[in-house]
C-alpha cells in the first residue's frame, strides 16, 4: 500500500490556538506534513474593525511562536489555489465561521471542515418541530440535555512542511493599542482558571455591576478562538449562570445561519417601517460618550478606550441609541464592528436586534431603560462613571448620574460648568421615550 506524504493544509481562521483545534489535531493524525496557513482574505464583506485587527495582529504572533504559520493575502480561494499548486498539498482542513466562504472551498477542494468554534453544530439543537429555537430559554434547556465534546489535547507530533514557503510579515495597526488586553491562548486559559476560582461563584451577583471585575473578560479570546467554548464549558462545569452566557454566544451563532438576513434587517419585519432618524451630531455625540447622560457616556468611553464596554453597559447605550435618539441598531452595529476587539458578526447582530425590541427572543421595544435609573441601580457610588468621565469625579454621589439636576453650588464646588465642561443632556428621556412608544403603536 503505497503511503501518502502529501501535505495537508490548515487554514486557520478564527480558531488561532493548538488546544482543542479538531482540524489542526486531524491534521497531526494523518502523520504528514502540515502547512499553517491565515488569509488577511480581500472582498470579505465584513473586515474586521480597527480594534479587532490589533487583536489579531497580536494573536497571530503569539501562533507564530508555535507554528510554523504561512500568511498570505488576497481572495481565499484564489490563495489556496496557489498553494496546493506551490506545495503539492492534497487536502486543506479547517473549523467552521458557517460562511459561505467556506462552503466554497469545500466544493472546490479535497478537504474536510470541523465543529471547532461551538458546543453543537448549528442546525443539530431544534424544537420538537425541528425548527431553529427563536427563545433562548428553551435553546438553554435543550443545550443542558446534550452532552458536550470532551477538549482535544494538544497533538503530541506535529510534522511541519519542511520547503521554505513565501509568507507575509505581520504589520501592527498604525496608531491604536490597548494596554490592558494580552492576547494569546495562554493568556485565555489563565483568566479562565483565575475567573472560575476566584469569581464565578460570585458572578450572577456581581456581573451586572461594571465598577467590579466580576466578569470573565473572556469574549476576545472566545471571539478568536484562543480559547474553545468546549474548554470553556469544561472547566466552568456546574458554573451554570456563567456557563449561560457561553450558551447566549450559542444561541446567536445558530440563529445567524439559521437566518443569515439578521445582519441587515430585523427579524421581526414590521421594523422594517419604523421611522428611524437620521441625526449625525446625535449619533457622534453617542459615539464619543457626550451624550450628557453620564451612564451612557461612561460606556461609550470605556469602548473607545479599552476596545471593550461591560455587558450591562452595552444593553444601557443601546437603548439610548434606539429608544432616545431613535437612530437605527444598524448604526450602533456598524460603530461596535469598528470599536469592539470582541466584535463577533453573529452576538454584535443578535445583541442589537435584542435591545432594539427587532430581533428574535428580543427585549420588548416598550422596556425602555431610564440611563438614570440604571445608573443610580448599577453603579450606586458613582466608581464606574468617575473612572471614565473624569470631569464629574469630584461630584457627589448623589448628582453623578444626573448632573443636570445639581444645585449650582455643587456644580462650582465640583468645578463643573454644565455645556463647557460637560455637555447637558441632548434629549429629554422622559420625552424621547414618549415618543418611542408613539413610533412603535405606528408600526404595531
Amino acid at each position: 500500500m503505497q503511503i501518502d506524504h502529501s501535505p495537508v493544509i490548515v487554514w486557520f481562521r478564527r480558531d488561532l490556538r493548538l488546544k482543542d483545534n479538531p482540524a489542526l489535531f486531524y491534521a497531526a493524525g494523518l502523520l504528514r506534513p502540515i502547512i499553517p496557513l491565515y488569509i488577511f482574505s480581500k472582498g470579505d464583506p465584513w473586515e474586521m474593525g480597527e480594534a479587532s485587527q490589533w487583536w489579531l495582529h497580536h494573536s497571530l504572533l503569539n501562533l507564530q511562536k508555535h507554528l510554523k504559520l504561512v500568511v498570505r493575502k488576497g481572495s481565499s480561494l484564489s490563495v489556496i489555489k496557489e498553494l496546493f499548486k506551490e506545495t503539492g498539498a492534497s487536502e486543506i482542513v479547517f473549523n467552521c465561521l458557517y460562511d459561505a466562504e467556506e462552503e466554497e472551498v469545500l466544493k472546490k477542494f479535497p478537504s474536510k471542515a470541523f465543529h471547532g468554534g461551538v458546543l453543537f453544530p448549528p442546525g443539530s439543537i431544534l424544537t420538537k418541530e425541528q425548527k431553529p429555537f427563536k427563545v433562548f430559554t428553551p435553546f438553554w434547556n435543550a443545550c443542558l440535555k446534550e452532552k458536550v465534546r470532551d477538549p482535544l489535547p494538544l497533538p503530541r507530533k506535529m510534522t511541519f512542511f519542511s520547503k521554505k514557503i513565501p509568507s507575509l510579515d505581520l504589520t501592527a495597526p498604525k496608531g491604536i493599542s490597548f494596554q490592558d488586553w494580552e492576547p494569546g491562548e495562554d493568556k485565555a486559559q489563565a483568566k479562565l482558571v483565575a475567573f472560575v476560582k476566584k469569581r464565578a461563584a460570585s458572578y450572577q451577583k456581581d456581573r451586572d455591576f461594571p465598577a467590579i471585575a466580576g466578569g470573565s473578560f473572556l469574549s476576545p479570546y472566545l471571539h478568536f478562538g484562543e480559547i474553545s467554548p468546549c474548554q470553556v464549558w469544561d472547566i466552568a462545569h456546574g458554573k451554570n449562570a456563567f456557563l449561560r452566557q457561553i450558551v447566549w454566544r450559542e444561541f446567536a451563532i445558530h440563529l445567524l445561519k439559521a437566518f443569515p438576513y439578521i445582519t441587515h434587517e430585523p427579524f421581526n419585519p414590521k421594523f422594517k417601517a419604523f421611522p428611524w432618524k437620521k441625526n449625525a451630531k446625535f449619533l457622534k455625540a453617542w459615539q464619543e460618550g457626550m451624550t450628557g447622560y453620564p451612564i451612557v457616556d461612561a460606556g461609550m468611553r470605556q469602548l473607545i478606550c479599552m476596545g471593550w464596554m461591560h455587558n450591562r453597559l452595552r444593553m444601557i447605550v443601546g437603548s439610548f441609541l434606539v429608544k432616545d435618539l431613535h437612530i437605527s441598531w444598524k448604526e450602533g452595529a456598524a460603530w461596535f464592528w469598528e470599536k469592539l476587539l470582541d466584535a463577533d458578526l453573529a452576538n454584535n447582530t443578535f445583541g442589537w436586534q435584542w435591545v432594539s425590541g427587532c430581533g428574535t427572543d428580543a427585549a420588548p421595544y416598550f422596556r425602555i431603560f431610564n440611563p438614570t435609573l440604571q445608573g443610580e441601580k448599577f453603579d450606586p457610588e458613582g466608581e464606574y462613571v468617575k473612572k471614565f468621565v473624569p470631569e464629574l469625579k469630584l461630584l457627589d454621589k448623589k448628582w453623578i448620574h444626573k448632573p443636570w439636576l445639581a444645585p449650582e453650588d455643587v456644580l462650582a464646588k465640583a468645578g463643573i460648568e454644565l455645556g463647557k465642561d460637560y455637555p447637558l443632556p441632548i434629549v429629554d428621556h422622559d420625552q424621547a421615550r414618549k415618543e418611542a412608544l408613539s413610533y412603535l403603536k405606528e408600526i404595531s
